[in-house]
């Protein structure tokens, strides 16, 4: 992966802080919806639909947070197709960009699910007992979706549009390292959700989800394409 050096007008490092809002914001429509309390369905089938749902707003609350930071960047984003073991999918890909942007571009759709994840169990820690399939559909794509990523970046496998390795190039660091820190955030939550009294785990994850947007300052890769 080659990138080309490139001086922003600002410092945009300063405005990270409005970028990540702006990424929020993509899903904070979504969020709404999830906050809702609703009383008991008697239909089972209508709770199966809510759950899918929550996991579909997870999806595109993901994929909007790389699109508000190529935006924010005008890194010219364009979908364009991918394939992993053998099913066809899709990528939002970009410009050529500086690593820094890069690292958070590709990063922004995790910092996404930890920010309403983040929001999610500090308003309803006890979300597990409640009646909410739309919130707990969401919780459950927010954190299987990292794991998952996780998971094949550890194999470094995929396709090389795939999040982690753009993680792992930008910031010159080993993409099995970048497993961790999308996995590790991830576990914390799941934990929360099962065992919201435990305070170090809140405190644990919130530690996690801060120091993977500060490896944005880390020195910046040089496009090292890993096998």
């Amino acid at each position: 992966m080659a990138y080309t050096a490139c001086m922003p007008r600002k410092s945009w490092l300063f405005q990270l802080p409005v970028l990540l809002l702006g990424a929020m914001l993509s899903s904070a429509t979504l969020w709404a919806q999830t906050t809702v309390e609703r009383p008991p369905e008697p239909h089972h089938g209508a709770d199966v639909v809510e759950f899918l749902t929550g996991a579909a707003l997870g999806f595109l609350a993901h994929e909007g947070g790389h699109l508000v930071m190529d935006l924010a960047f005008d890194a010219h984003p364009r979908i364009t197709g991918v394939h992993f073991g053998g099913v066809p999918f899709f990528a939002i890909d970009h410009a050529t960009i500086s690593p820094r942007r890069e690292f958070a571009v590709s990063s922004a759709g995790f910092w996404v699910q930890e920010g309403w994840n983040e929001i999610m169990l500090t308003r309803r820690p006890d979300l597990r007992h409640e009646h909410a399939p739309m919130a707990k559909g969401a919780l459950a794509f927010n954190i299987l979706t990292s794991i998952g990523y996780g998971v094949v970046a550890l194999a470094k496998a995929g396709p090389i549009e795939r999040d982690t390795r753009g993680m792992a190039d930008s910031v010159g660091v080993d993409e099995r390292a970048i497993a961790a820190v999308v996995m590790l955030p991830a576990v914390l939550d799941g934990y929360r959700y099962f065992r919201p009294e435990m305070n170090w785990a809140k405190w644990a994850s919130r530690a996690a989800k801060a120091g993977s947007v500060l490896l944005i300052v880390k020195k910046p890769g040089y496009g090292v394409v890993q096998p």
